[in-house]
């Protein structure tokens, strides 16, 4: 039975993955991009595997493949830079205001789970009907609802627990009007 492109593919990742591996770590500003864009190498080859010169040539055709890798890399990264750089003009010029109302409001926030304060974050601040959440989040509309319910029940909870009296309970009141829509 003779070697088949697969067993050469092995071979050709056996032998050379360290030697890529320290191509691509000497070459990025983070070295935790190093193993992505191995990998990302080495699906190249994959798919390209009837492409690839035996014996030590292949080896070399892998660095020019890294090659060109980092360097889609570099202008990625370089375009992140570039887009950064424009939303920071961007916000300075447009400032965003968040607005939850009162700080133990956003304290009580910070305190829920995470799929809680989403949910709730979504509906108020980005004024998403649970219908829309939905889609956003890949759920069934009645999901979203009984999350809506239970995370506004959490942050009351959270309210009256943290400014107990009448001022924890004038808290929660004001937060669930303003969790509905409605004006304190």
């Amino acid at each position: 039975m003779g070697i088949t492109a697969d067993d050469e593919f092995r071979r050709l990742y056996a032998d050379n993955f360290i030697a890529i591996l320290n191509y691509a770590r000497r070459r990025v500003r983070q070295s935790d991009d190093a193993p992505d864009l191995v990998a990302e190498t080495f699906l190249v080859a994959w798919r390209r595997r009837s492409e690839v010169p035996p014996g030590d040539h292949g080896r070399l055709w892998l660095y020019g493949v890294a090659r060109l890798v980092l360097a889609n890399h570099a202008r990625g990264e370089q375009r992140r830079r570039r887009l950064g750089q424009r939303l920071r003009l961007e916000h300075r010029e447009y400032p965003v205001t968040v607005d939850a109302g009162n700080v133990d409001v956003r304290d009580a926030l910070a305190r829920l789970a995470p799929n809680d304060r989403e949910v709730l974050e979504l509906t108020v601040w980005e004024q998403l009907t649970p219908t829309e959440i939905a889609v956003a989040l890949g759920l069934s509309p009645e999901v979203v609802r009984t999350r809506l319910r239970r995370a506004r029940t959490r942050l009351r909870s959270q309210l009256e627990c943290h400014a107990p009296g009448p001022a924890g309970q004038e808290l929660a009141v004001r937060a669930e009007s303003e969790l509905k829509g409605g004006k304190p």
